[in-house]
């Protein structure tokens, strides 16, 4: 999510500056961020909404080799290749949704079957192994 900082800039609940650097107009009565990051506001008075600025997307060819540096940051890495922005929605890159949070891509009934079927797997081979090992114990003492 995005906040406005003391300063007016646009920034990541983390208070890092969104880049491009977006500055927030002083008396801005409402902001919009459209699908293809277009973002907008809405001064006292008027009943038109002013563009500000324009949000970017970016991609890496190896998404996998960016470096985590913490804090949901990542920093690009020879592994990863370079930034590639473009604008949400188009070649790919995912869109913007205003307003939305982000569910979960778990499906957790299957997860749960898959998490009862893996613990009976561990209790079939545990009771193995303990079988194994009585009958071991049983033929050294009798043998």
């Amino acid at each position: 999510s995005f906040q406005m900082s003391p300063q007016g800039e646009l920034v990541t609940n983390s208070g890092y500056p969104v880049q491009p650097g977006i500055q927030i107009p002083e008396g801005a009565q409402s902001l919009t961020i459209g699908a293809d990051g277009t973002v907008s506001v809405k001064m006292a008075g008027d009943a038109a909404s002013v563009e500000i600025g324009s949000l970017t997307l970016t991609d890496f060819i190896n998404p996998a080799g960016l470096q985590a540096k913490g804090e949901n940051l990542y920093l690009e890495t020879t592994a990863s290749g370079p930034a590639q922005n473009g604008t949400p929605g188009l070649n790919g890159l995912g869109g913007i949704v205003q307003g939305a949070l982000e569910g979960s891509n778990v499906n957790v009934v299957e997860e749960l079957v898959s998490m009862i079927e893996t613990q009976r797997a561990y209790e079939m081979n545990a009771k193995a192994i303990s079988t194994t090992d009585s009958m071991l114990g049983y033929l050294n003492n009798n043998v």
